[in-house]
């Protein structure tokens, strides 16, 4: 439900240049930015995510490839799971994909074959994982589910892919990394050539995504949360980064803005909202270590539409919905179970 009053805030802020704000209205009834760590927010949300399958050390998900099945990243591999079926192991030959399953190897998914300026081209239905640890750097997954080594990432933790499917930063693979304390943003072209776009750039990390055109002054944008401070963050091609909007709900280490994902054009009440839920035992969130859903009846009853942005805390998986045009604005959309442990990317899909 939108919150009784709002408040202005002033977004658009431009590091190292001087654009003009943009205005965003913040709910103030939904808490702003004055709830302690871990608490709850003071109004009831309109829908509730549910435990949709369980699934041993679930973390990420993409969305639909071209045959409408999702591929899920759990327990250092990889599976490929139609709603409402049983999820089938993938790219398990000795060719295959295996990692660590203890980091955060997300995942990002090309949906349409696409060129890029090295003369190369990425391949419909391709999915590439971050190694976060050790020799770190991206792997390629083959729509064959064979597998290489696209590119290393020596010096830098990263914590954030998405795939330029708009084509504004050269239809490359955006990578999120942490370094010296901040946010170096790196793009990957087919060849596995590695560009630095920004560095010393607002911490963020989970999952990004590129915005959709109709996403007001943001439109095209890569945007990225930051859990600590619940702030959500705009980068554009040259480096640039704008805020677009802080959460109200709680912020903090393993409590909040976590994933995040956009309302699809062609969304109908035959689409749902999918995230994963890591089981992390002795957290104060322990996780059901299952994929969680939103019904698309639901979020049809919460006049969501295409191009409006959900963002789900990592602790409880409770969830904001934010639309931007001229002006942004941000409402308290959902809450999940409590216990829940949220990763990766929020994805929608048939169901």
């Amino acid at each position: 439900m939108f919150c009784a009053s709002t408040r202005k805030v002033r977004a658009g802020r431009r590091l190292g240049a001087g654009l003009a704000g943009v205005v965003v209205m913040v709910l103030a009834a939904c808490g702003g930015g004055s709830h302690p760590r871990g608490a709850s927010p003071s109004v009831a949300a309109r829908v509730s995510w549910a435990p949709l399958l369980h699934l041993g050390a679930v973390l990420d998900v993409t969305a639909p490839r071209s045959d409408g099945r999702l591929t899920v990243s759990a327990g250092g591999h990889l599976w490929l799971w139609r709603p409402g079926s049983v999820p089938q192991p993938y790219a398990r030959k000795p060719d295959g994909y295996a990692t660590n399953p203890a980091p955060e190897p997300y995942l990002a998914l090309v949906s349409s074959d696409q060129a890029t300026s090295a003369g190369c081209s990425f391949a419909r239905d391709s999915v590439f994982a971050l190694e976060p640890t050790g020799a770190t750097g991206v792997i390629s997954v083959g729509p064959d589910g064979r597998t290489h080594r696209l590119a290393d990432l020596p010096g830098v933790t990263p914590n954030g892919i998405a795939f330029d499917d708009v084509g504004r930063f050269g239809h490359r693979l955006l990578v999120t990394a942490a370094a010296k304390g901040a946010t170096t943003l790196l793009a990957v072209d087919c060849a596995g050539r590695v560009t630095t776009i920004a560095r010393h750039a607002p911490t963020v990390e989970g999952g990004i995504a590129l915005a959709p055109s109709s996403f007001g002054t943001f439109g095209e944008d890569l945007i990225a949360p930051d859990e600590g401070s619940g702030k959500i963050w705009a980068f554009g091609p040259s480096g640039d980064a704008r805020l677009v909007t802080t959460s109200p709900l709680p912020h903090g280490g393993d409590i909040g803005s976590e994933s995040l994902g956009f309302v699809p054009a062609g969304f109908t009440s035959e689409w749902s909202a999918y995230v994963a839920d890591r089981r992390s035992p002795g957290n104060p969130h322990p996780g059901t270590d299952s994929i969680l859903r939103l019904s698309g009846i639901d979020l049809t009853k919460a006049s969501l539409r295409p191009g409006d942005l959900l963002v789900a805390n990592e602790g409880g998986a409770l969830t904001i919905a934010v639309r931007c045009a001229a002006t942004c604005t941000t409402h308290y959309l959902a809450d999940g179970p409590p216990k829940a442990h949220v990763e990766g990317h929020l994805v929608f899909a048939p169901h």
